[in-house]
């Protein structure tokens, strides 16, 4: 495949932006080589700028889960910007997108839409402790939360990627009170809350990690954090900002049965446009601002744009129930990729919730950052830009979930599956 628009276009972002991007986890830092640069989107494949289609399994890191343009999220939007981009006033749409998710998220019984998953994590940290009047937030190692200070501790994607699990500028004074463990671990977790239990104002946990690669948590850590936290008065926050609408219509804690004391959402529930959102118990989301004390706010909260692509997709997402589709065609692509490494003898592991999995370069099983971190990155590096070559567009980065979409057809699966046989049987 040539790509050389791709390379002239990132000589001149390199000029222009730091590293030439605008996230680090379209770097291909972990990969190696220059990032693709794409053009359009439209079901489940990508085109880049040098006329390039590839199968597309990021799917904008998640949001995409009906596919590229669909019709019915595009309409929308179309409408919307049509009446208008921003007005900073309320609207009706606000409404309506707030109704979908409270209705569809059994913790959730007020919501605060924001910008994005960052923003939702930040704010609902600071509701837990302006909640509570405690400090400590605990949070764990390979779990991501966005790029929030206090949050920026041990964390995955594109900062294990990088290796800058502590970033410069975030100060000591900021992470003090963050407290570290080990995910899956529950006599760690045990530990902390018996030294520390009075002053944990709340544990944040992204509930099936996709920032470390797909990983569970077990029914026994989950029942272990649930306890926990009821019993010293602490806030259970659910980070659903990737698997929300994703690995079922109510989201992870409606497969475990585990029921938050406040939950962060972000790309699904806006369908490809930047938002976020964080909900919960109500007479813990009434403490925000402006009928409780903290605060929380932002200009572009609830656009028209945003709000009007989130209903589309949610609303579609409820009458259509695509969800055992993604379960045939996720599951088919799963059996193919164990296949075609276990053909090849290559150590491997691969962990599956609906259409979200990580096929791990690493025979141990893998459960928390300790042994995520044990995979065979350099080799994935190989996999991935041969996967590339034939038209195959994965994560860049071995820490990282591949998304299934709607879009997808068992053709796409299939050929999917015969690209990572003859890249693998050539490593």
């Amino acid at each position: 495949m040539g790509r050389e628009k791709s390379h002239e276009i990132f000589a001149r972002a390199q000029q222009l932006m730091p590293g030439g991007v605008n996230s680090p986890a379209r770097a291909f830092g972990a990969v190696g080589g220059e990032p693709v640069i794409m053009q359009r989107g439209a079901g489940a494949y990508l085109y880049d700028v040098d006329g390039n289609k590839y199968i597309d399994y990021i799917g904008s890191w998640g949001p995409m889960i009906l596919g590229h343009a669909h019709p019915k999220v595009t309409e929308a939007i179309n409408a919307a910007v049509r009446q208008g981009t921003s007005f900073g006033a309320p609207t009706e749409a606000e409404n309506t997108l707030a109704e979908l998710i409270i209705e569809a998220v059994p913790s959730v019984e007020k919501v605060r839409l924001v910008n994005s998953g960052t923003e939702a994590t930040m704010s609902a940290i600071r509701l837990a402790r302006g909640y509570t009047g405690r400090d400590v937030i605990v949070k764990f190692a390979g779990n991501y939360h966005g790029h929030v200070d206090s949050l920026l501790v041990a964390a995955g994607s594109a900062a294990a990627t990088l290796g800058v699990p502590n970033s410069p500028g975030v100060t000591a004074g900021t992470t003090k009170d963050t407290l570290v463990l080990a995910y899956n671990d529950v006599p760690g977790l045990e530990a902390a809350f018996a030294e520390h239990g009075s002053k944990i104002a709340g544990v944040i946990l992204e509930p099936i990690v996709g920032n470390m690669g797909t990983v569970v948590a077990s029914p026994e850590f989950l029942k272990a954090l649930r306890e926990l936290t009821q019993k010293h008065g602490s806030v259970l926050i659910f980070d659903e900002v990737m698997t929300g609408f994703r690995v079922a219509y109510g989201g992870a804690q409606s497969l475990n049965g585990i029921t938050p004391d406040l939950t962060t959402h972000g790309k699904i529930v806006g369908g490809g446009m930047p938002i976020g959102a964080y909900g919960g118990k109500a007479e813990i989301m009434d403490h925000v601002i402006p009928v409780g004390q903290v605060f929380q706010a932002g200009t572009l909260s609830g656009n028209p744009i945003a709000t009007a692509a989130g209903i589309a997709t949610l609303t579609t997402l409820r009458d259509e129930d695509p969800y055992p589709r993604l379960e045939q065609l996720s599951d088919r692509l799963a059996r193919g990729l164990v296949e075609a490494a276990t053909a090849v003898g290559l150590p491997h592991t691969l962990t599956r919730v609906s259409s979200m999995l990580t096929l791990f370069f690493n025979g141990e099983q893998v459960t928390s950052w300790d042994s995520a971190s044990k995979c065979d990155t350099a080799k994935f590096g190989k996999y991935f830009w041969g996967l590339i070559d034939r038209g195959v567009y994965l994560p860049c980065s071995q820490y990282e979930a591949l998304f299934v979409s709607a879009a997808h057809t068992e053709a796409d699966i299939d050929a999917t599956v015969e690209a990572t046989k003859a890249v693998l049987a050539g490593l």
